[in-house]
């Protein structure tokens, strides 16, 4: 990719402190918690099961975010815009990426809802339980759309969870055109299943912008109206986009055209926390897109970065993940 490009990527997504809390399934049960998806909550309900998961772990998250920590440690450039407001958790966010090593300029609002943040159950199987109060990630919008930093980057990453909020979603489509404009790549996360109940449709007719598609098989299946991955692979044959597709312990398959590659999954001793599996999966992969790798030694990046943080709990990695992937003989 070019070499004027000062940035590996740049990343639009909703700026969210995740607040984890490991608990028994009961807990879901007593407090009316969906297993293993995300739902959207009030300000209200954040508060009460803030209160109710005892001592948490707060740290900056949310999906594009968590991808461009794993891009950071790789030793990737990444940038990151998303909204927060200045507040104590704001604040939080903001110090936490700067830690990372991921440009955030993004201006905090000064009024107006609150920080977004993510409150997840985390059973002892590894499953997440995802309640998501988006807050001030909703204010995100056109006015912090920059061309020039979407120029600067080999690629642009956005997260689907984007298309919940309005303003969010007329900001990445005015981003994606920038980027196309610019000869930026643009990739696209589906980000979760239940989207495509809301918004199939709009994400099909994004289809031909996009040059990168990640989706996990039950994303791709809602997407494609397909009731097995062979068909989801058919479906994204006539693509002139790469898919990256990840099967959970069946590894991923990296497909652009006629050509198909099946990477198993990096085995792990006990999986412990699902969140960010597949946020860091797309880390691996951009790192290789953006380094020249093939599309094998993409996937085989992305797995060895999804193992890295199903072996813990939070969706960060805790190793470095440049020390991994040189051990593992892909850097």
């Amino acid at each position: 990719m070019a070499n004027s490009k000062t940035h590996h990527v740049i990343a639009y997504g909703s700026a969210i402190v995740d607040v984890l809390a490991e608990v028994e399934d009961a807990f879901l049960l007593t407090h009316n918690i969906a297993k293993g998806v995300m739902t959207l909550i009030d300000e209200h309900r954040a508060a009460q099961l803030y209160g109710a998961f005892g001592r948490p772990k707060e740290v900056a998250g949310g999906s594009a975010a968590n991808t461009m920590a794993g891009l950071a440690s790789l030793g990737a450039r990444g940038c990151f815009v998303g909204k927060t407001k200045a507040d104590r958790l704001g604040e939080a966010f903001f110090a936490s990426m700067k830690d990372t090593g991921v440009d955030y300029a993004t201006p905090a609002s000064g009024d107006g809802p609150q920080t977004a943040c993510c409150l997840i159950a985390v059973t002892p199987d590894g499953e997440r339980s995802m309640n998501t109060y988006l807050g001030a990630a909703r204010e995100l919008g056109t006015g912090d759309v920059t061309e020039a930093a979407i120029a600067a980057a080999q690629v642009l990453y956005i997260e689907g969870y984007l298309w919940d909020a309005p303003k969010a979603k007329a900001a990445s489509l005015k981003a994606i055109d920038i980027a196309r404009a610019s000869g930026t790549k643009v990739a696209f996360t589906l980000s979760d299943p239940f989207l495509m109940g809301r918004y199939r449709d709009e994400f099909l007719a994004l289809l031909p912008k996009l040059d990168i598609l990640f989706a996990n098989e039950e994303e791709a299946k809602a997407l494609f109206a397909a009731d097995d991955f062979d068909s989801v692979l058919q479906a994204v044959r006539p693509l002139n986009a790469i898919a990256a597709l990840t099967r959970s312990e069946k590894g991923c398959v990296a497909a652009k055209g006629g050509e198909v590659h099946v990477v198993d999954a990096v085995p792990v001793a006990r999986v412990v926390d699902t969140t960010g599996a597949g946020d860091q999966f797309a880390a691996g992969f951009l790192y290789g897109l953006t380094h020249g790798f093939d599309l094998a030694r993409c996937g085989r990046l992305g797995s060895l970065a999804a193992a890295e943080v199903i072996s813990h709990v939070g969706a960060r990695p805790v190793t470095p993940l440049k020390q991994l992937a040189a051990s593992a003989g892909l850097l």
